[in-house]
């Protein structure tokens, strides 16, 4: 078959024989399909989706396309990994590998870079002084092995044909796209070697996905697929309304995880990451049920086990491990300017989307592939939805470059928050999402709806 002809077929919403479709991805990648027809057809796929057998084969052949490691080992703990979709405030990967090393699973976590109003894990990590996310495979193999967790970039041998998919996808508007998402997403972990995953569908006006139909929607399709390529696969639904915790930016992110690990972070982060630490073989013991887990997970926090592990990892990966300890040893920014209450009253919202958007005005995150991220900037919010909050008391701290950097930053902010002089009501979104963070659990039984 031509390619016009296939990519027409899939335009006009035909499913495409699986033989078809297969030799189209394999032309692209050996130069006989050009980049303009694959975006053609992303484009084709964005408005018409692909079915179950399409979706398959696009999976498998991104994970065909290049290595395949396999940390599975006879008699060894399991090996386990975590995805999110992505949201503000989110440093829950920080505090959940090395939680699950010491709760005694392995977790070779590959992770990604911040983009959009979105923050990134890699870039975050990279705030450590010395701490390195290019470690060679071999390198990320034995850490894992004898840390129990690696923390590294997406390896270039792993589903090339993902990341060539998802720079065309990046400049032709299909970024969106629930197949697509989630064929890129399964097809890197399946490729990791693992043989669990959980996954953090966030939602909200923060998320990729901002309703919860749609959010939910990903879930299922993400936990079906994982299922059909052999991964145990689990999915929290989980509030984006507001940032996750109170930190916004790179070292602010790392330092919030640190308290986290040492017992005294933010109470939906602790929330959401002990939720998707139970939802991994290996974590509940025998007896056990996820509640009574969480409790003594909760318990490694507060005893600084899961804070010395992540000590070790920063060290086995080139970095200062006194961060851990020590905090103020990250990068900080030189200026410190207190973003003010423009009114009293009660907190309806802390738009997660603005509050990345003036993160990304510091210079904590990215308006393109490739940018530099400036480590030290970000945002220390001091007020949640459902707070009481005076005129002029400060509502966040902007931590800048400059003076009109913060005052950049601070717009979006204003743009963020919103105070009314009631009450909100119980019901809202924002505090919905806010009281409790993980909404639904999704498995190849179904959902259930969480508190």
């Amino acid at each position: 078959m031509l390619a016009s002809e296939l990519i027409e077929r899939k335009r006009d919403g035909e499913e495409l024989e699986a033989a078809d479709l297969r030799a189209f991805l394999d032309g692209f990648q050996a130069g006989e399909v050009a980049d303009y027809q694959m975006s053609a057809l992303l484009m084709a796929v964005y408005f018409q989706g692909l079915s179950t057998a399409e979706l398959t084969t696009l999976t498998r052949a991104m994970i065909e396309s290049g290595r395949r490691l396999d940390f599975r080992r006879p008699g060894a703990p399991p090996a386990v990994d975590k995805h999110s979709t992505g949201g503000v405030g989110d440093k829950v990967s920080l505090v959940l590998a090395p939680l699950l090393a010491v709760a005694g699973v392995r977790v070779p976590m590959m992770s990604g870079r911040g983009l959009g109003h979105t923050g990134g894990t890699l870039d975050k990590l990279e705030s450590i002084p010395g701490f390195r996310t290019d470690i060679d495979l071999e390198a990320f193999a034995r850490i894992v092995d004898e840390v129990g967790c690696a923390m590294v970039g997406q390896s270039p041998d792993l589903t090339p044909l993902d990341g060539r998919l998802y720079a065309l996808r990046d400049v032709t508007g299909t970024v969106p796209s629930m197949p697509l998402i989630a064929s890129s997403i399964v097809s890197k972990k399946v490729a990791e070697g693992i043989e669990a995953l959980v996954l953090d569908v966030t939602c909200g006006d923060g998320a990729f996905m901002r309703r919860e139909e749609g959010a939910l929607a990903l879930a299922r399709t993400l936990v079906e697929l994982a299922g059909r390529e052999g991964l145990a696969a689990t999915a929290l639904v989980t509030g984006m309304e507001a940032p996750l915790g109170r930190a916004v930016g790179n070292a602010l992110e790392v330092r919030e995880a640190i308290d986290c690990l040492h017992g005294r972070g933010p109470a939906d982060l602790e929330e959401v990451t002990l939720a998707l630490a139970t939802e991994l073989p290996g974590v509940v013991r025998e007896g056990e049920d996820r509640e009574e887990a969480r409790g003594r997970l909760s318990d490694l926090l507060r005893g600084g086990t899961a804070a010395r592990r992540f000590a070790e990892l920063i060290e086995r990966q080139g970095g200062d491990p006194s961060v851990v300890e020590e905090p103020d040893r990250l990068p900080a920014a030189p200026v410190r300017v207190p973003w003010r209450a423009p009114a009293s009253g009660w907190v309806h919202a802390v738009g997660a989307r603005q509050v990345g958007l003036a993160a990304v005005e510091l210079g904590a995150g990215r308006r393109r592939m490739g940018q530099p991220v400036d480590p030290a900037v970000g945002i220390e919010l001091r007020l949640r939805p459902g707070d009481d909050v005076e005129e002029g008391a400060v509502a966040a701290l902007v931590h800048a470059r400059s003076e009109s950097d913060a005052h950049r930053a601070m717009d979006r902010l204003g743009a963020a928050v919103r105070i009314g002089p009631a009450r909100p009501a119980p019901g809202s979104a924002a505090l919905r999402w806010e009281s409790r963070r993980v909404r639904y659990r999704v498995t190849p039984q179904g959902v259930e709806p969480i508190g």
